[in-house]
């Protein structure tokens, strides 16, 4: 089973009601996740006071955002190749994602409205001191550190 696919059904699961939520985090911790590149960064958008970095689970879920935004992802159609980086989603979570410096999560298969999952930026998706629930929201660590209250 191809990585994306596994993390594919992973998200299904648990938007039906099933599935085991560690079980996804789990998947998406191993997967390979597609980010598109754009002007040198990885493409992400705001929405609600937090920076979703956008990833995909296979070339054609990117296709399938890149499709929705007016913009083929078929050079052989006319349309332009987007670039992407191909990063474990471990790294995106607890490297990618605090170096941001504002909260910040994932947001997969965005284009796709049954097969889409946010990973929001809380205790236990991202580091505790950039989590919005963590040592961030209560002041962080101090020098000696200890929690700040």
């Amino acid at each position: 089973m191809a990585e994306g696919t596994a993390l594919s059904e992973r998200i299904a699961e648990q938007r039906v009601g099933g599935g085991d939520p560690r079980a996804m985090l789990g998947e998406l911790r191993r997967a390979l996740v597609l980010v598109p590149v754009d002007g040198g960064g990885l493409w992400a958008a705001e929405l609600g006071g937090v920076r979703w970095v956008c990833g995909f689970t296979d070339e054609a879920a990117l296709a399938r955002f890149a499709q929705a935004r007016g913009a083929l992802h078929d050079p052989d159609a006319g349309g332009r190749v987007w670039e992407f980086a191909e990063l474990r989603g471990a790294r995106l979570l607890d490297e990618v994602i605090p170096a941001m410096g504002v909260p910040a999560g994932l947001a997969v298969n965005i284009a796709d409205p049954d097969g889409s999952m946010f990973f929001p930026p809380v205790t236990g998706i991202v580091p505790d001191a950039v989590a919005v629930d963590g040592e961030a929201a209560v002041g962080g660590v101090g020098p000696g550190g200890e929690r700040e209250r």
